[in-house]
């Protein structure tokens, strides 16, 4: 190879090398351009993520009576009041009244499970689940608990042919849940204690304060209205960018 080409050769590299160093440094200028700044002065800075989303509470994952009586070894939390029905249950004879409900667990009330066991249902108690249609020997898994000497049971689940389908993860918290949302202030965690709404509450805090609720068509994206049968005082609450901008009670 004469010296000539050689020195050709090298000349090449070299603008080879130029090039890949001025287009290397061009994408990265580019990328830190269009890149959003962390702040700009006289920019708002971006609202910090919410603290509940970060809340995970613990599930017992419950498959078989064994697992679902993990549910007696602390208490548990009701996560939706007004959502479940409760029945009078003779530990004599260990039957429960399906035909006369007892009442409604309330919004987040604290309950000690004593026991949880698989009973016989009524046919016509068994039409009433949600879920469609009901196979002949389906049971119903309940959770027993006591008020003041008088025993009751709350359906946590169903057993069919020794398959059991337990739902006691979505009625209760395991854990305290002032402890799970001990971020909240103060005056919120006194709302929710009185079962009140106040302006400025999200929907879980609501949620807590006053049970279950039925969301209401919208069509604006940050505005939403939940009607909250609240145990026979019904209350309706207007949402806006998740926080309640309007309550409405009943006056009946």
């Amino acid at each position: 190879m004469t010296p000539e080409i050689k020195r050709r050769i090298q000349y090449l590299l070299l603008v080879a090398i130029v090039l890949a160093t001025f287009r290397s440094g061009y994408i990265l200028y580019h990328r830190h351009a269009s890149s959003p700044a962390e702040h700009t002065p006289g920019k708002p800075a971006s609202p910090p993520l919410d603290a509940d989303y970060y809340v995970i509470p613990k599930k017992l994952h419950a498959y078989d009576l064994k697992s679902a009586r993990e549910l007696t070894r602390q208490p548990v939390w009701v996560k939706e009041g007004y959502r479940y029905t409760f029945y009078s249950y003779n530990p004599a004879n260990r039957k429960v009244d399906f035909e006369h409900a007892a009442g409604q667990l309330l919004p987040l009330e604290k309950l000690d499970i004593q026991n949880v066991v698989a009973v016989s249902t009524p046919q016509a108690f068994r039409q009433q689940l949600p879920g469609g249609a009901v196979l002949e020997g389906e049971k119903q898994v309940i959770g027993l608990f006591g008020y003041n000497g008088t025993h009751y049971a709350v359906p946590i689940g169903t057993e069919l042919g020794g398959d059991y389908h337990i739902y006691a993860d979505e009625m209760f918290f395991i854990q305290d849940p002032k402890e799970l949302y001990k971020h909240w202030p103060a005056d919120v965690w006194d709302a929710v204690d009185k079962h009140q709404v106040k302006p400025g509450m999200n929907e879980l805090q609501t949620d807590f304060a006053i049970g279950m609720g039925v969301p209401e068509p919208s069509h604006e994206a940050d505005v939403k209205t939940v009607s909250y049968p609240n145990g026979g005082k019904p209350v309706r609450v207007t949402f806006r960018n998740g926080k309640a901008v309007e309550i409405q009670r009943s006056s009946g």
